[in-house]
């Protein structure tokens, strides 16, 4: 079976006159005019022995074989008259076939060369499949979605100059049928799919390929909008950093090639430092910017006619436009020489200051080597360009102030970058006043009505670990200890029962100070007493045995630390495993809304975020930006949990975490610290929020010896019904994507000292794949 589509799609395609020929029927049977009826009547005889037209075909080769029976047919709809000015052609829905096609259309065609192959732009194979969807959604589902992606057509013209035309569809003459092999979603299934319009495998589940017949065929129209194309990219183009990811746009000259309708054109930006009084170029574009004339402003000038230059430019910032070198008024001293400009083939440019506020920002060129180039309407052009420029510069000049800012915090200071300008500002108002020799008392920086989340991802059992552990390791010396003491003479008997007595201790009836009082014997007697037999004559043997003793200590606490350390070093790998990955996802969680966050790390790590429009009073904020941030706490909490199974068998001391999130809906206050130079919660009313945190970490099931939290589980601590919906809804998201699995557990938390009515939702984690 043909395939008239390049990409796969839920149609099995036809072209078909069917709906058109129903229209002429209309007119044969209804219209008044009899000139009218006639002209019907002859194009549907035309047709007659033609049944494939109405029928349906899928052989493109009928379109070539009928081409003057299909113009014929469809010359109401393609008028002769309009033929020269209008773009236009029928065409097979969403395909790259198209037929009967006005002069002008035929024309742009044959431009672009024989070897150009139309097509539709920026749309993925995926995402066209879901739109086919869609149009079966609207079409025979009657589902109103007002699907209005924009589609256009990339095609150069002779001189290689890539216009942009945006595509208009009349599909009319089309109709949509499920064949046998079609399912028909009910409608609740309709709208689980149009809220996953992402998921393109769920999409063709419901939709199979080549399912539904599409039959028929539309009029596409085509409008010039290579400008507005090509501003709209400039706006996404333009000089900007990024941290991440220091390319340049490649495309930067291309789309002013296009805009400016300009085949060879070379464009040059330096930005101006004003401190300096130079220009100065950026780096990462140094490849792609030609800076003909900006260069020569770099390199000939000496530094008093340099700043004389600049100086001139802030008090008369009119762009210059030479059409044609060879008119070039010698006169004009900011310009290079004659000679200068025919050295590096330039015949036409265009020399632009941008400006803010009567200052200078930086200065743009355009060259070209074609004579005519530029001109007053090009200039005139570029007016509706300059905002956009001043844009991309201001954000320019951000972007790298904030980068700066970054590494003083990261470098410098703790304080978070959410915040850090209420910390500025009041460091500005105090900076001003010491400049009038006036006294400023630095206000205290606090945030009011803020959302709090809160998470923890706990060692489980870290506490009686290391006491167990501390146990093997006092054991461990008390035994070589005695290995050596039986060794030595009868000096060492006192040591001896000293030891019984502490090993006895240890393993019975361990009080708070046996770990004290057994380190001060060991620094005050029994150390200086092995260290005595080192300095004497002693057999080889006890001197060795006592010189490996020595090697095994923690020279600190005198102690043997061996299986300590195997769990230390275990809890430091979990800690910074978990920290840095909570870290990196911070960065995404930032760009939902600018937030206060902060992490600790002791047995396991637990963070703090502080959500509310007083820490970003610009941005506009709404509810949705908590739950945002919330699934993603969710999210970020599942994916540490999964990342720690599939590392955890390399620790030295084998661990399990017990994952959890506290959900609480009233607003708190923060204040920074002096003192402790950092946030705390404020106010006795919102130190309830942190008696909570601290109580839930050991808290119950009600009516139960168990734990709330679990290893291989995520526990979600609330108070309401209307959050345990929400989270409801985050968890079978994260079930569908296989993350958690499929056995909730709805919890009633014990009650807690002043603390009532808590509720708990419990989901494992799916295992990791082997």
């Amino acid at each position: 079976m043909a395939n008239l589509y390049k990409k796969d799609s839920p149609f099995q395609v036809y072209i078909s006159f069917k709906k058109y020929l129903d229209v002429l029927e209309h007119i044969r049977y209804n219209d008044r005019l009899e000139y009218r009826v006639n002209y019907a009547e002859s194009l549907i005889e035309s047709t007659r022995n033609f049944k494939e037209l109405r029928e349906g075909f899928q052989d493109t080769a009928l379109l070539e074989k009928y081409e003057d029976l299909i113009r014929l047919l469809l010359a109401d709809l393609f008028p002769t008259g309009l033929t020269k000015n209008e773009i236009k052609a029928a065409s097979i829905p969403l395909s790259n076939i198209t037929f009967n096609y006005t002069e002008r259309f035929q024309d742009i065609l044959k431009d672009a060369g024989k070897d150009f192959e139309i097509e539709l732009r920026n749309i993925s194979d995926n995402e066209f499949y879901v739109f086919c969807c869609c149009l079966i959604l609207q079409s025979y589902f009657k589902k109103d979605i007002k699907s209005t992606i924009p589609f256009y057509y990339d095609i150069p013209n002779k001189q290689g100059i890539m216009k942009h035309y945006k595509i208009t569809v009349n599909s009319d003459f089309t109709e949509i049928i499920p064949t046998e092999d079609a399912k028909i979603p009910s409608d609740d299934t309709l709208d689980m799919l149009l809220e996953n319009l992402d998921d393109f495998k769920l999409w063709k589940k419901y939709f199979p390929s080549q399912s539904w017949i599409l039959k028929g065929f539309t009029i596409i129209s085509l409008v010039d909008c290579t400008s507005e194309v090509a501003l709209s990219d400039l706006k996404s183009s333009m000089i900007e950093i990024d941290p991440e990811d220091l390319n340049p746009n490649e495309n930067l000259t291309e789309i002013f090639k296009s805009y400016f309708d300009v085949s060879e054109l070379n464009f040059g930006l330096m930005t101006f430092n004003k401190k300096e009084q130079k220009l100065d170029k950026l780096p990462i574009y140094e490849s792609l910017l030609t800076n003909h004339i900006l260069d020569f402003w770099i390199n000939a000038f000496d530094e008093e006619t340099r700043k004389s230059t600049f100086n001139n430019l802030n008090h008369n910032s009119k762009p210059v436009v030479v059409s044609n070198v060879n008119n070039l008024d010698e006169n004009i001293k900011l310009l290079p020489s004659f000679s200068i400009l025919k050295d590096n083939n330039v015949n036409s440019f265009m020399v632009i200051p941008i400006m803010k506020d009567g200052e200078l920002l930086a200065i743009m060129e355009f060259t070209s080597p074609i004579a005519g180039s530029f001109n007053g309407l090009k200039l005139k052009k570029l007016e509706f360009f300059t905002d956009m420029v001043l844009f991309s510069l201001n954000r320019f000049y951000f972007e790298k102030n904030y980068q700066i800012e970054a590494i003083i915090q990261r470098e410098y200071t703790t304080i978070h970058d959410s915040v850090v300008w209420k910390f500025r500002n009041e460091a500005e108002k105090y900076f001003t006043a010491s400049l009038g020799k006036k006294i400023y008392t630095l206000k205290q920086i606090a945030f009011k009505n803020l959302t709090p989340l809160f998470g923890v991802s706990d060692i489980r059992s870290s506490s009686e670990k290391r006491f167990n552990l501390m146990l093997q390791d006092l054991n461990q010396q008390i035994e070589w200890l005695n290995e050596i003491l039986t060794l030595t003479n009868s000096d060492s008997e006192k040591f001896v029962l000293a030891l019984d007595v502490f090993e006895n201790e240890i393993n019975n009836e361990i009080k708070a100070d046996t770990e004290q009082r057994f380190q001060r014997l060991l620094r005050e007697e029994i150390h200086p007493f092995l260290q005595g037999k080192l300095e004497v004559r002693t057999s080889r043997e006890i001197k060795a045995k006592i010189k490996d003793y020595f090697s095994h200590i923690f020279s600190t606490t005198d102690l043997f630390y061996h299986h300590r350390k195997n769990l230390d070093d275990s809890i430091t790998l979990v800690n910074r495993k978990l920290a840095d990955m909570l870290d990196e996802s911070q960065v995404k969680a930032q760009e939902i809304f600018p937030h206060y966050y902060e992490r600790f790390k002791s047995d396991g790590v637990e963070h703090n975020l502080y959500i509310g429009s007083t820490i970003a009073p610009e941005l506009h904020y709404t509810s949705k930006v908590v739950h945002k941030l919330r699934y993603w706490q969710l999210k970020t909490i599942c994916k540490m949990e999964l990342e720690f199974q599939s590392f955890k068998k390399y620790l030295p001391v084998q661990l399990d975490i017990a994952s959890l999130i506290f959900v609480y809906n009233e607003k708190i206050d923060i204040r920074f610290r002096m003192d402790e130079k950092r946030f705390d919660v404020d106010g006795a009313y919102n130190s309830y929020y942190e008696i909570i945190k601290k109580r839930l970490d050991k808290a119950h099931v009600k009516d139960s010896a168990e734990r709330i939290t679990a290893p291989g589980k995520i526990t979600i601590v609330y108070f309401g019904m209307e959050n345990q919906k929400e989270y409801l809804d985050y968890i079978s998201k994260l079930q569908k994507k296989g993350v958690l699995q499929h056995d909730i557990e709805f919890l009633k938390v014990e009650d807690l000292q002043g603390i009532t009515g808590l509720l708990a939702l419990r989901v494992s984690f799916t295992p990791p794949q082997e």
